[in-house]
């Protein structure tokens, strides 16, 4: 019994010890790490998610004492005050999504013109290099920041992990890493490689651009249905005899369930219709 009471002390006390001495790896906040994962995917990464949050806070309270002036509804104004405040982020969130789109589009041309850099003798940086100035337009920037990178450094693994955080895109990643092993292991097969992941990118971005054509309908339609109340209310504004009515108890009871059945309902039409996503496991 006294071993055991001895071996409990000493575990508490080597824990105790522990949590002071050493080293502890600082970790952000979960909603901090999400905004900057969508900030780099919408190609503003040297954006800190600090500054887009007060960019929201400062949209939603300046729309909110418009409204309040405009209106003298309390209600009203935190109701498109709160609708401001999110339009930062609907914003880059929208820009994310372009990018990667774009980026899934060019990517095959990309890919192509690397395989004819290798077949024609160019070792792996050059290829990658000279990607900023023969490569897609959409791509040149990243391209052109590594091309610089490895002149100062010379470092080619440091640089394709630069290089990855500045594309923030899932199929860069699968490139990249394919790079860098072929750079590490060596073989002929890299030609190959890339022609034959240049024929799936194409086919893949064919098959999604056709599925997303279908659905478009169906997302516009029901941002419009969404984006219809609020729009009519923004109307109502305009007649103080009317919008004085969403004062009153009632009135704040129909605006919250009115925002909560849109957003509940916008969230169930984006579950439905979400395609799938590659996500980023080669960060």
């Amino acid at each position: 019994m006294g071993a055991l009471i001895g071996l409990g002390l000493g575990i508490g006390l080597l824990l105790c010890w522990s949590a002071f001495a050493l080293p502890r790896t600082a970790r952000g906040p979960r909603r901090a790490r999400q905004t900057d994962a969508l900030l780099a995917r919408a190609g503003l990464g040297q954006i800190q998610a600090t500054n887009l949050w007060v960019l929201c806070s400062c949209c939603g309270l300046v729309a909110m004492l418009v409204a309040q002036v405009a209106t003298r509804t309390a209600p009203i104004a935190v109701v498109f005050g709160a609708m401001a405040a999110y339009l930062p982020v609907a914003i880059v969130a929208g820009r994310a999504r372009r990018r990667q789109r774009e980026f899934a589009e060019v990517w095959p041309e990309a890919v192509d013109n690397l395989a004819s850099a290798v077949r024609a003798g160019l070792s792996l940086p050059e290829a990658l290099s000279a990607l900023a100035v023969r490569g897609p337009e959409a791509l040149r920037e990243p391209f052109e920041r590594f091309a610089l990178d490895y002149q100062v450094s010379g470092r080619f693994g440091d640089c394709l992990d630069r290089l990855k955080d500045r594309l923030a895109d899932p199929v860069g990643d699968r490139v990249v890493e394919g790079l860098r092993i072929a750079r590490e292991v060596g073989g002929g097969e890299l030609g190959r490689l890339l022609r034959n992941l240049s024929a799936y990118l194409r086919e893949e971005a064919r098959t999604r651009a056709e599925l997303e054509s279908r659905q478009a309908w169906a997302v516009n339609g029901a941002r419009l249905a969404v984006a219809a109340p609020w729009l009519v209310l923004l109307f109502l504004s305009f007649q103080p005899e009317v919008i004085h009515r969403y004062s009153s108890t009632g009135g704040v009871v129909v605006l919250a369930g009115g925002a909560a059945a849109c957003l509940v309902a916008y969230r169930i039409m984006q579950r439905i219709g979400r395609l799938p996503t590659e996500r980023r496991i080669l960060r």
